[in-house]
Order: structure tokens, then C-alpha cells, then sequence
């Protein structure tokens, strides 16, 4: 009879440890899934931004046809990107065409100097702000359920629980390490 009891015991704390376990990576996960919303988000407010932008440096800069049509391209290819490593691909590749369209607006004096330009390069510079501590945020929500998964006892029941995948890192390809060691320096204030 107390083998039984016992049995009972040792079945009910099992119980108790995997619901436990379930819950905290459940949470883990929904919190790595909304930190990833805030960065689509944030995504989509800049992406807003980016036609007033291209349409302002378009009325100085004519002739520059090939920049915003690379700048247009390179912002569809963020909106429809999914998932993190698609997505970091494509904000690379992003961020390389609007040094391009800064590139372009230093050439142009008047631009520089005018209110909508400035206000927009505020706007600008507030999201690329968010993104980024969005995209710190959803890092460590990553981190914390990659670890959670991979610790023990949580990695025996993991995979029982359906949580076999890690959470993917939203990060800069390594082969644009050395572009984003040195950035490009761009100064919109007229001397």
C-alpha cells in the first residue's frame, strides 16, 4: 500500500514538473513572439516613412532614378520577408541602399536645409532607434528560450512538449560584420 502511495507521489510531482516546464516555455515562446511583433512593427512604421522620404530627395535629385528604385525594392523586400534570418537578410540589404539615398541628399545643399527632409531624418532615426532596441529585446527573449529549452530538466521534456526548435537570432549576416564595424557617416547639418 505505501508503494502505492509513493507511486501516486512520484507520478503527481512528475505531473507537476512537466506542467511547470510546458508553462514556462510556453511563456517564453509568447514572449519571443511578441518582442518579434514590436520589431515587425517598428519595420512598418520605418518602411511608411521610407516613399515621404524618397519622394523628397526625389524632387531635388532628379536624375537619380536607379537609387530610389533600389530603395523602393529593398523596402518590399522587407515588408514580405518572414522570419527573422529572411528578415535580417533583407534589412542588410535595406540599410545599404538608404546609405545610397544619403549619399544622394549630401550632394544636394538645398535638401539638407529643408524642414520636411529634417523632419523626416528625425522620424528616421526615432524608428531605426526602435528597431533596434526591439531587436535587442527580441534577441534575449530568444536566448532565454533557447535556454530554457536546452537546460536540464526542461531538455528531457522539451521535445515530449513539442518544443523541439530553437528560436532563430535576428542578426546581421557575418559577412556585413565589417560594414557595420565601420559605418558610414552621414551629416545632414549645413556648414
Amino acid at each position: 500500500m505505501t508503494s502505492i502511495w509513493i507511486l501516486i507521489a512520484v507520478l503527481v510531482i512528475v505531473i507537476i514538473v512537466a506542467v511547470s516546464i510546458y508553462n514556462g516555455l510556453v511563456r517564453t515562446n509568447v514572449r519571443a513572439d511578441e518582442a518579434w511583433s514590436d520589431i515587425t512593427v517598428q519595420l512598418k512604421r520605418r518602411s511608411d516613412l521610407i516613399p515621404n522620404l524618397v519622394q523628397t530627395v526625389k524632387g531635388y535629385a532628379t536624375h537619380e532614378k536607379t537609387v530610389f528604385e533600389d530603395v523602393t525594392e529593398a523596402r518590399a523586400n522587407i515588408m514580405s520577408a518572414k522570419g527573422p534570418e529572411a528578415t535580417a537578410k533583407a534589412e542588410n540589404a535595406f540599410q545599404s541602399t538608404m546609405k545610397s539615398l544619403f549619399a544622394v541628399a549630401e550632394n544636394y545643399p538645398q535638401l539638407r536645409a529643408s524642414e520636411n527632409f529634417q523632419e523626416l531624418q528625425a522620424q528616421l532615426v526615432d524608428t531605426e532607434d526602435k528597431i533596434q532596441a526591439s531587436r535587442r529585446f527580441y534577441n534575449g527573449m530568444a536566448r532565454d528560450f533557447n535556454t530554457k529549452r536546452k537546460v536540464f530538466p526542461t531538455n528531457i521534456f522539451a521535445g515530449m512538449l513539442g518544443f523541439i526548435k530553437d528560436r532563430e537570432y535576428f542578426d546581421v549576416d557575418e559577412s556585413e560584420e565589417k560594414s557595420i564595424q565601420q559605418p558610414t557617416k552621414v551629416d545632414f547639418n549645413t556648414k
